[in-house]
């Protein structure tokens, strides 16, 4: 609909119910000759007469009676889609539609995610968990988590979640029957199970560090997966020596099931980022994630770890 018809239409509602062209020039802050252009293009585009004027008084037509009541209704409906509007800009609600990477999920938000949709029953969340990275704007996603390395430097960044951490791993049952490593370097002599990147297909090198020194290891792996979910249970099942960050593998630790190998060469990793496109126009309902998670980044115990050197 064009600009000028239905300032047009708002016009003619208002000359309608004042019964006044004056009048209705007050009302709307504008001339009276205003007034009457405004009505006579209405006029003409519609080819009806609206309304019957004379020197004292103003008349709908018959035309302009039908009009009126075709019309308000609609002009009703734009008015209060306008304050529904008015009224949510300040309140979290609607749809949340995040594009996450599966390790920013099971890290960043499956621990927070019962608590924040309690805190916020109007938020309804929708997160979509892939490898890749999209374009969130053209996808229609009102945010992304990926490691901060990885983000655009376009977008607004928020660090988020605990700090991350390079965790080696295996079972006691491994360890049991092929010894345990005292430095990097022995691990070439075990089995290593690997992690082939999604986006780049490249296996991950193993990074250590301990008082400025760094070691960087490459690995023949038997076994070489693409999903972390599947590198821990591989490590689970005894089949060797993981490569794992945390936020999979704290309660295997904490029963047991899992010991951590060189904990002292532990490198710090790049930490979780949740980005957006705009700081100008944060919607409330993310505006109210991104203070949730910040909230418990600061509030949250650091993980209970079973390590073993």
């Amino acid at each position: 609909m064009r600009q000028d018809m239905l300032d047009g239409m708002v016009t003619f509602v208002v000359v309608a119910e004042e019964k006044s062209f004056s009048a209705a020039a007050v009302r709307l802050g504008v001339s009276p000759s205003a007034i009457s252009q405004t009505i006579s293009k209405l006029e003409s585009r519609l080819r009806q007469p609206l309304f019957n004027r004379t020197t004292r008084s103003v008349s709908l037509t018959e035309a302009g009676n039908r009009y009126l009541e075709r019309i308000l209704p609609a002009l009703g409906e734009l008015a209060a889609a306008s304050k529904d509007l008015d009224a949510d800009v300040g309140r979290p609600a609607g749809l949340l539609r995040l594009n996450v990477l599966r390790a920013g999920y099971m890290i960043a938000i499956q621990p927070l995610l019962g608590d924040f949709l309690e805190a916020y029953p109007d938020i309804q969340v929708e997160v979509k968990m892939e490898a890749s990275m999209s374009d969130i704007v053209a996808e229609g996603f009102d945010a992304g988590i990926r490691f901060g390395e990885t983000v655009a430097k376009d977008m607004v960044a928020i660090p988020i979640g605990p700090p991350i951490r390079a965790h080696v791993i295996a079972s006691p049952e491994y360890l049991g029957r092929r010894g345990m490593p005292k430095h990097p370097r022995d691990l070439l002599q075990h089995d290593c199970i690997g992690f082939r990147f999604v986006t780049s297909g490249q296996v991950e090198r193993w990074e250590f560090e301990k008082d400025g020194e760094r070691i960087d290891i490459t690995l023949h792996p038997r076994l070489i997966l693409n999903d972390s979910a599947a590198l821990t249970q591989a490590a689970l099942d005894g089949i060797g020596i993981s490569y794992m960050i945390n936020g999979y593998i704290e309660r295997f630790l904490e029963d047991g099931r899992l010991v951590r190998i060189l904990a002292d060469w532990s490198p710090p990793l790049s930490g979780l980022t949740l980005y957006y496109p705009d700081r100008r126009r944060v919607p409330a309902k993310l505006r109210a994630l991104i203070d949730f998670l910040r909230k418990h980044r600061s509030e949250a115990p650091p993980a209970t770890e079973s390590v073993i050197i």
